[in-house]
């Protein structure tokens, strides 16, 4: 069995002391490959360097919403450098935030925008971020992705509307511990009328870490327990959520190439 966590922050601070031993613990679970998000240039440039070190992890690159105050030309033009090196396959965490406005709602829409059309221009998929912005984050990959184009939209909490809409424009929905949460009725709703084809696992480590560890740090190592829950509410076997899942994976994140000796 073949697990991609689609979405880490491998990062994080919160690895500092046991960095080494959480991506072996991952690689021990049946987690093959793991693909580390940028949300700020300090995490894409961490992103990239783990990609080097280790031939496993794959990188991304992008301003996340609360930063995207200080995006401008230069961290633009550093976002595309980096984006450039072998192993960036994708532009993110981007989106939008309008829960926690960390930065006015108009830079944050001027940032997604800016980033996206980085994306198109080095022909990348996107990894989104929203919340509490359903109607404005579909509205501008309505604008910019009707033509072909696509991405992920990340640790999905939002309406079955919203799914359909993203769906139709050829995203990806990722779905993380949340779907083992007591409180995730409305989400596993959504989730049972997506088609499988369609879905990513992630852990979004080291945040929402899945039951039994809920409120522990997460790390790749869980994505398991994400995969079981889905396979629960989908009605098939484990072995068949990750077939399918990595498979969705590989495409939108144009793995093929790197994974010829994993197929």
């Amino acid at each position: 069995m073949l697990l991609i966590d689609t979405h880490a922050h491998l990062d994080s601070s919160r690895f500092n002391k046991d960095r080494a031993e959480v991506i072996k613990n991952a690689r021990d679970t049946g987690v093959s490959y793991i693909v580390n998000i940028g949300a700020d240039l300090r995490s894409s440039r961490y992103s990239v360097k783990l990609a080097r070190e280790y031939p496993f992890i794959f990188a991304t690159v992008g301003i996340h919403p609360h930063d995207a105050i200080g995006l401008d030309a230069n961290v633009l033009a550093e976002l595309e450098k980096l984006a450039g090196e072998e192993k960036v396959v994708a532009i993110g965490e981007i989106g939008l935030d309008y829960y926690y406005d960390h930065s006015p709602r108009d830079i944050q829409r001027a940032a997604f925008i800016d980033q996206l059309v980085l994306a198109k221009k080095l022909n990348l998929p996107i990894v989104v971020h929203s919340r509490e912005a359903e109607e404005d984050t579909i509205s501008i990959l309505k604008e910019h992705y009707r033509q072909g184009g696509t991405g992920i939209l990340h640790c999905f909490s939002g309406s079955l509307k919203m799914a359909r809409e993203a769906l139709e424009l050829g995203f990806y929905l990722a779905f993380g511990g949340i779907v083992t949460f007591k409180n995730a009725g409305g989400l596993l709703e959504v989730l049972e009328e997506l088609p499988l084809d369609r879905i990513l696992l992630e852990t979004d480590c080291p945040y929402l870490s899945p039951v039994p560890y809920r409120g522990k740090r997460n790390e790749p190592a869980y994505l398991p327990y994400v995969a079981e829950k889905i396979g629960e509410i989908k009605g098939v076997s484990l072995e068949e959520v990750a077939e399918i899942t990595t498979a969705n994976a590989i495409r939108v994140y144009n793995l093929g190439d790197f994974l010829k000796e994993a197929y």
